[in-house]
């Protein structure tokens, strides 16, 4: 009988060639036995744990995009609200100046009014005045004049007029005569 190592021998020796590039059957089941475990690890825990940690980002990501974009959309109501605040402040402004320009045109001509009243009193009360010394001047001429025009007459008819009835009549006579002439001229 021949022994199975004959066999083996004569087989390895005179037998088939064998492709050093293809890996033997058995080398081929372990290999796919080895790569179904790892793909099935791989398909239960891993795979879940990596879809988890991908869901969380985007989830990480699409909320920083909200919050962003909620971020901008409240600058933007904000940078809004901010240039309505500077338009209405402006428009304040510019009220404030036209109210104190038409407050100062109205302090002027209040000024104006109150100095030209007081230029008035002041004008009635120098004339006033005046008046009170012309009168007053008018009396001491009167009786200056009178007195003087007595001691005249009396050097001119030499005679005594010293009774005061007949010196009034003599002063108001001779002062209605100067008042004449001085209407005529």
């Amino acid at each position: 009988m021949i022994n199975t190592t004959e066999i083996l021998l004569l087989a390895a020796e005179g037998g088939e060639k064998h492709n050093p590039l293809l890996p033997a059957w058995y080398d081929i089941i372990w290999s796919l036995v080895a790569f179904a475990v790892v793909l099935f690890v791989f398909w239960k825990y891993v795979t879940p744990r990596y879809q988890k940690v991908l869901d969380e980002r985007r989830d990480t990501i699409e909320g920083g995009i909200q919050r962003a974009e909620a971020a901008q959309a409240e600058a933007n109501a904000s940078l809004v609200a901010y240039r309505e605040q500077l338009a209405g402040a402006r428009e304040e402004a510019a009220e404030i100046r036209d109210e104190a320009r038409q407050q100062g045109t109205q302090i002027i001509n209040t000024m104006k009014v109150q100095a030209t009243e007081e230029s008035d009193r002041i004008i009635a009360n120098g004339a006033t005045q005046l008046a009170a010394q012309r009168q007053q001047v008018v009396a001491e001429l009167r009786s200056d004049v009178g007195r003087m025009s007595i001691d005249l007459a009396e050097k001119l008819v030499a005679g005594d007029l010293s009774d005061s009835a007949k010196q009034a009549s003599t002063v108001d006579r001779f002062l209605a005569e100067l008042d004449a002439e001085q209407t005529a001229n």
